[in-house]
């Protein structure tokens, strides 16, 4: 990338998220620095004001009337009834143009300077595959509530949690490409999978610097009750197929949320009952995926694990005490 002009694609899907979308939209196209920003929003048809305010944008940058801060911005949207989130971010990557790829959740949005770190790094190291940096949890409000777990790359680590934060998170062109896109029947751990290709044969870089904001919120698929069963079987299932085994940990987070879900409400209230059925849960479950115990869940049990078994899995997110 040495030499050329450096052009970083975003895509952001979205659907009836009018009430955070402007400020995601203004997150990226106040990024200022010495590149040019493929900016691509892929609207799933909402039915609130989402379009309007994508509308409302372009017509800032096409009148000359934002300010724009980088080496030039392009603005691409469509707004149409798609097959979920994974497929509308691979049409969106499909259209990009850039050499350095992302994507942005409709409720998260940049920090300023994120992208100019991103197009330094990929300037100073050429071989990279994906890089990422650290983000802060907020609520639906945008306080501060936390910030997500990161550090340094470790590929056999990446297993037993997702360490790589995506919105704070950029990949080349290249990579993505070789290692097929995004897994369209994925519909939640569809980075998680990204990463784990990309870092079985690319170079991939930590940056201890807060990139982004990520948000949760009721409607979140990270933490809604009714997606988090099958956000967990999801995630459990990529790293059984990449790995060959079932880490603890992702079994014990699928047999706490399935416990909660399917103990009786004056059990399922308790997080000490909770974590009983998910702890029984999780040895039968464990020894049935693994066919015995795996040796590389040793590593797994070590006191910082075992603090976690009476937390929420939102306590442990965000790093709560």
């Amino acid at each position: 990338m040495s030499g050329e002009r450096t052009v970083i694609s975003i895509v952001t899907p979205s659907y009836n998220q009018g009430e955070f979308l402007a400020e995601t939209i203004e997150s990226v196209l106040s990024q200022a620095g010495d590149f040019h920003i493929d900016y691509i929003i892929m609207d799933g048809g909402s039915k609130d004001n989402s379009v309007e305010i994508i509308r409302h944008y372009e017509g800032l940058l096409q009148r000359g009337e934002w300010p724009t801060a980088c080496q030039g911005i392009t603005y691409r949207w469509t707004s149409a009834r798609d097959n979920g989130q994974t497929a509308a971010l691979a049409k969106g990557f499909r259209m990009a143009e850039g050499t350095i790829f992302a994507w942005l959740n409709s409720d998260d949005i940049f920090l300023s300077g994120a992208l100019q770190a991103a197009a330094d790094h990929f300037r100073a190291h050429p071989e990279t595959g994906l890089l990422y940096g650290d983000a802060d949890y907020c609520n639906q409000t945008g306080s501060i509530i936390g910030k997500y777990r990161t550090e340094e790359f470790e590929f056999d680590k990446l297993a037993w949690y997702n360490f790589i934060c995506q919105p704070s998170t950029f990949f080349a062109k290249e990579a993505f490409q070789a290692v097929g896109g995004l897994d369209e029947s994925l519909h939640f751990p569809m980075d998680y999978d990204l990463w784990i290709r990309i870092g079985r044969r690319y170079p991939c870089h930590y940056l201890p610097r807060t990139l982004s904001t990520y948000r949760l919120h009721e409607t979140s698929k990270t933490i809604s009750d009714q997606t988090l069963i099958r956000n967990c079987e999801e995630g459990l299932a990529v790293a059984i197929r990449h790995y060959g085994w079932a880490p603890l940990t992702r079994v014990f987070t699928l047999c706490r949320t399935t416990s909660k879900a399917w103990l009786p409400h004056y059990l399922s209230g308790s997080a000490f009952m909770v974590s009983v059925a998910a702890i029984i849960c999780t040895i039968a479950t464990s020894i049935r995926l693994n066919r015995g115990f795996n040796r590389n869940d040793l590593k797994l049990l070590n006191r910082e694990n075992f603090r976690k078994l009476f937390k929420s899995r939102l306590e442990i997110m965000i790093g709560t005490k």
